[in-house]
């Protein structure tokens, strides 16, 4: 191992120029993709249907328990305020426990919660089609993601606007000028709202903040989207797949459409509802703050790597409920990047190994979430290039 280490030095500089006042520039060397897969124990490849199966009836049982207790008792608070404020911790709860369920489903999406794909795809396709997720289409833009991270053209998710967009007029801005006003907290934080509430849905019926060479095939912005066997962002192989997700979320709106003509639209909206949007607020802000930090670089199309864009990722500490109700998903997402068929259980082992091999390129920061999602909207909106690493693109300084 130390002589692994000692051959992927992470990181060094060379000087061009110097005395004269030309800027330096540095050659940044990444470890190879076996060489950080060698530091890994075997046995963290290794998931096993028993161990994966028991957090799925862990979290379906406090799921269960959650909507059982807020349906018979929460109707029979007899003040207002209080039964309202009572639905509202529910669906907060409730969506960090379906967060949880959500994260399950992605296991089984990367082939990390069993060895046994057909297996993996039928408890996705259960759990995700009952969050009204749909599996396979996230399954495949999201293999996408991973395969292409960090790439300004290709990535699926989250890739930055450049200086050259910010000249642009937009819609979302009215046709203004940007600049007048998107540093007034208020236009952040009405911004921030849309972000979180609508930018699941947005990215899977138009396609947002993917990489304009992200799609299989030709299409236009209405045929981009999750729901279309033949959008553009798939293969024409993958459409039948496409259907079957299509099936499943029809099941379960129906199941949703049935409960109502039971309990009403209202009850449905506070057992169901609210967290479905507290699930992909979290889902969001999680990606989100993944792939979007200062110190966390991107590559145009020459210079890119898998390495390079597998590292281009932070992990960040999000407490008990990070730990135990979203599966370590935020605290080791660097290593599940490198190698996303590790289970989530022996991914914070398989973090700590690699940290020898990669030093400096690993990122991580700590402190609050929610105060590290404010300050990245506020701050990082766009990317330049770097003129002292050719070929990667760094978040421009705020102002």
């Amino acid at each position: 191992m130390a002589t692994a280490i000692t051959t992927t030095e992470t990181r060094s500089r060379k000087a061009n120029g110097g005395a004269n006042g030309v800027l330096k520039t540095k050659v940044v060397e990444y470890p190879d993709i076996q060489t950080i897969r060698d530091a890994i124990p075997a046995h963290c490849f290794e998931p096993t249907i028993l161990h994966s199966m028991a957090y799925v009836f862990r979290d379906l049982i406090m799921a269960g328990a959650l909507g059982w207790a807020a349906f018979t008792y929460i109707p029979q608070i007899n003040d207002s305020i209080v039964r309202g404020l009572a639905w509202a911790l529910y669906g907060y709860l409730q969506g960090l426990v379906l967060t949880g369920v959500w994260i399950l489903a992605h296991e089984a999406g990367h082939g990390a919660f069993s060895k046994h794909q057909n297996f993996n795809d039928v408890v996705g396709w259960v759990l995700h089609s009952a969050l009204m997720v749909p599996y396979f289409s996230w399954k495949f833009s999201h293999h996408r993601h991973h395969r292409f991270t960090g790439h300004m053209e290709k990535d699926m998710a989250f890739v930055p606007a450049t200086k050259e967009d910010r000249q642009k007029r937009r819609l979302a801005d009215l046709y203004l000028d940007r600049e007048l006003f998107e540093d007034v907290p208020l236009v952040q934080l009405v911004k921030l709202i849309f972000h979180q509430l609508a930018g699941w849905q947005m990215y899977l019926l138009f396609n947002a903040t993917a990489g304009p060479a992200s799609k299989q095939r030709e299409g236009g912005w209405l045929r981009v989207s999750h729901f279309e066997p033949t959008s553009a962002v798939f293969r024409p192989s993958e459409a039948v797949y496409i259907f079957i997700t299509d099936v499943g979320l029809a099941i379960v709106g129906y199941c949703l459409y049935l409960a109502s003509t039971m309990v009403g639209w209202k009850m449905v909206f506070l057992m169901y509802g609210q967290a479905y949007f507290w699930v992909h607020h979290w889902l969001v802000a999680i990606t989100y703050l993944h792939h979007t930090h200062p110190d966390v670089p991107h590559f145009d199309a020459e210079n890119w790597t898998f390495v390079k864009g597998a590292l281009a990722t932070v992990d960040r500490d999000f407490g008990f409920v990070g730990r135990h109700l979203f599966h370590g998903i935020i605290d080791t997402h660097v290593v599940h990047h490198l190698f996303p068929r590790i289970p989530f259980y022996k991914a914070e082992e398989a973090t700590e190994a690699i940290k020898p091999v990669v030093g400096d390129l690993y990122h991580q920061e700590k402190g609050s979430f929610l105060g590290s999602l404010w300050k990245t909207f506020t701050t990082c909106k766009y990317v330049e290039a770097d003129p002292t690493v050719p070929g990667t693109l760094k978040w421009a300084e705020s102002k």
